[in-house]
């Protein structure tokens, strides 16, 4: 049954997300792309663009999508593909939920512990590397298109991604309007 798949999937990965929306993107593009196939990778795609447009965090707003998504695709229609939406959130935020509870009440206790320093100072180059893992997840062909497919759309995919980087990293230009800004440039792809 979809419903059941669906929280098994998500609540794996809201187990094993670190890093929070953004360090979950690869271990949920694993898993409804490439293991389920319940999306291809262009809807994926698209489904982490409207993620980062909509308010909320990135992870469960992705989570929400292809729940709905997955859903869809099992044959379930209206209400019920809404429930699919509502599995994979609740089952996103559920492992969270449960281990914030035992956490907070240990670590309050445990926090100046070199052991637990030790954890920390271990999970900090997990973190960056499943940042960069997402980044390079999306960084592929449809994304980008290829010199050999289109040199125009890769040469300004290219030139809006090392803008929006550098504007955000190096001259602290606000996100919010590094996104509108590549959505501007990107109509050029448009053309």
């Amino acid at each position: 049954m979809i419903y059941l798949d669906l929280f098994i999937t998500f609540f794996k990965i809201g187990l094993f997300g670190f890093g929070g929306g953004y360090g979950m993107l690869s271990l949920i593009q694993s898993e409804v792309v490439t293991h389920h196939g319940w999306l291809t990778m262009g809807q994926f795609t698209d489904i982490v663009a409207v993620s980062q447009m909509t308010p909320g965090p990135i992870g469960i707003n992705s989570a929400t999508y292809c729940g709905y998504a997955a859903a869809e695709h099992a044959g379930m229609t209206g209400g019920m593909a809404v429930l699919g939406s509502a599995v994979a959130t609740f089952a996103l935020v559920l492992p969270s939920l449960i281990l914030m509870i035992i956490i907070c009440r240990l670590l309050m206790h445990y926090m100046k512990s070199p052991i637990v320093q030790s954890i920390f100072m271990g999970v900090r180059p997990a973190v960056v590397g499943l940042l960069l893992a997402a980044t390079l997840l999306m960084m592929n062909r449809e994304n980008f298109s290829a010199p050999a497919d289109n040199k125009w759309q890769f040469w300004v995919s290219v030139g809006i991604f090392v803008v929006t980087f550098v504007g955000t990293k190096v001259f602290r230009i606000n996100p919010i309007r590094m996104l509108v800004m590549a959505g501007f440039a990107g109509l050029l792809l448009l053309w």
